[in-house]
């Protein structure tokens, strides 16, 4: 009886193992770009970072109005998605004297509020499959 319940506990934490270590992909696409001009840089965040270091970072050439980008092997979790039109492709979002930005921007959720997107509005779970999310400028 002993060796049984030892065969079921290692099989447990093995099992709890494999499905803590499952790792998704979260596929970002911006729908409304002004111009194929530029490139669309993208960031995902959890709540820890965001708005500093980003977990993945990329860019995405623009065709037709459209750029997408997939993060992979993302564990799962709780994130947020910001990305700008990097329309001088400068590698930074440009901003007016005044502190307005000078290039598009958006967040997953496509909550837009006067200042920067904030994470309680942007946030999104990753469960048990991969995410699509659609982002408008």
């Amino acid at each position: 009886m002993k060796i049984i319940t030892h065969i079921l506990i290692v099989t447990l934490f093995f099992v709890a193992k494999v499905v803590s270590a499952q790792e998704y992909n979260i596929t970002a696409t911006v729908v409304n770009v002004t111009s194929d001009q530029g490139k669309v840089s993208y960031a995902l965040y959890d709540k820890e970072n965001y708005m500093k270091q980003p977990i993945q970072a990329k860019k995405a050439t623009i065709e037709n109005g459209k750029s997408t980008v997939v993060f992979e092997n993302v564990p799962l979790g709780e994130y947020a998605v910001i990305c700008f039109h990097d329309k001088n492709e400068n590698n930074k979002m440009d901003f007016e004297p005044s502190g307005m930005p000078m290039e598009d921007y958006g967040a997953s959720n496509n909550v837009m509020r006067m200042g920067p997107p904030m994470y309680h509005d942007s946030k999104f779970l990753l469960t048990d499959k991969d995410v699509s999310l659609e982002i408008k400028f």
